[in-house]
């Protein structure tokens, strides 16, 4: 009996629909905002790796029921995982999710996510590596680690250090949130349709018997607008952001937004100063280096890269600041952690060097992706190995 429940409570966190060609999934825990939960990571992995061996499939549709699409991984479970069983007790999760981003990073058919509310976090890493990523009016992304001790993982080294100029290195390290029409002209949308006109698109897409995405791509864009971006947008600052976020170091970031400051009042970059000093020291330099060496690795070895760093935090050699984070932001809500080290030159580089190396442990071994073979996937997923 126990065995039925849990099954069919799996089944009901991703609702599965089957239209002709196309398969409809739907986050379904609309009062976590989505958060995936290893039951979801799991059931996802399943299906995309049953889909791509069925001929019957051509395309799968990724959304979330209520408000959001998926507001990232279910961190405050994380942290009382790690403290009732020690840090391996979650690593398993990682491990499902790293491997679901990469087969969705090189998969043979168009995966269209469908952006309608909030994405952050581990919702990005079930949808940034798809091939079709429609925003709306009502899309919220961010990557908001930095301020809860973690680092933009899920493959964020990859999407975020190829966005325009140095973008991805202010989105990860300050956690900005951007709207649908800004993650259009940055480019982690590549398609805006109003809300209104969703359920006409999905009805469109389930009637293709084509996996061609340039086929799939006009339709999308028969429902697409070009959405204009608002004035006060950060988008309209990349000339700012380029300056400060291109330097070497986090502290040299620091210092380039308060000679910012110096030249002329403005709010947002004394906004931005403030973020980037509530952060954890550790965490904002890892994730710099980490997006820094993504721009030059192939989505496998920055996710394998990923789950090393990942690994380093929960087990807490050196930093413990991901439950101080979490009990601050998310548990007592006093939205005042404690980092330890508190100072961002206390956070030296042979210190970050060590998230980067293997962890030492008899129990632990690198991450194992799937091996893909280049003779069948598209020249849009071979660009990305």
């Amino acid at each position: 009996m126990h065995m039925a429940s849990s099954v069919s409570s799996q089944q009901d966190q991703v609702i599965v629909e089957v239209k002709s060609f196309a398969r409809i999934l739907t986050l379904n825990r609309p009062k976590q905002l989505n958060a995936l939960s290893f039951q979801m990571t799991s059931r996802l992995l399943e299906l995309f790796i049953a889909y791509e061996e069925d001929p019957n499939v051509k395309l799968v549709i990724l959304k979330g029921k209520g408000r959001a699409f998926c507001a990232g991984g279910d961190v405050a479970d994380l942290v009382h995982a790690i403290r009732a069983g020690g840090w391996k007790s979650r690593l398993n999760n990682f491990l499902k999710g790293y491997t679901s981003n990469y087969l969705m990073a090189t998969y043979s058919k168009p995966q269209v996510s469908i952006l309608n509310g909030i994405v952050m976090g581990g919702g990005n890493g079930a949808s940034m590596h798809g091939r079709f990523r429609v925003a709306t009016e009502n899309t919220l992304f961010a990557m908001p680690e930095t301020a809860v001790g973690l680092f933009p993982d899920v493959g964020a080294s990859y999407f975020l250090s190829r966005l325009p100029g140095f973008f991805g290195e202010y989105l990860g390290l300050t956690g900005a949130r951007l709207d649908g029409a800004e993650m259009l002209a940055c480019g982690l949308a590549t398609h805006f349709v109003p809300s209104a006109k969703l359920p006409m698109l999905e009805a469109a897409l389930c009637e293709i018997d084509s996996s061609d995405p340039g086929f799939i791509s006009s339709i999308i864009c028969q429902y697409s607008e070009q959405p204009s971006l608002k004035p006060q947008s950060v988008y309209n600052r990349l000339d700012v952001i380029d300056r400060c976020f291109s330097q070497k170091t986090v502290e040299e970031i620091l210092s380039a937004l308060e000679r910012e400051v110096v030249d002329r009042r403005d709010d947002w970059i004394s906004a931005t100063i403030r973020i980037l000093k509530k952060a954890s020291p550790t965490s904002l330099k890892i994730s710099l280096r980490s997006i820094r060496v993504g721009r030059f690795q192939g989505v496998g070895p920055c996710l394998v890269r990923e789950y090393r760093m990942v690994s380093h935090v929960m087990r807490g050699e050196f930093s413990k600041d991901l439950l101080e984070g979490c009990r601050a932001i998310l548990l007592d809500k006093d939205k005042n952690p404690k980092w330890e080290p508190s100072k961002l030159e206390l956070v030296t580089d042979t210190v970050v060097d060590r998230y980067f190396s293997k962890v030492k442990d008899e129990d632990w071994e690198d991450l194992k992706l799937p091996v893909r073979s280049k003779f069948n996937l598209p020249p849009y997923v071979i660009a990305k190995l």
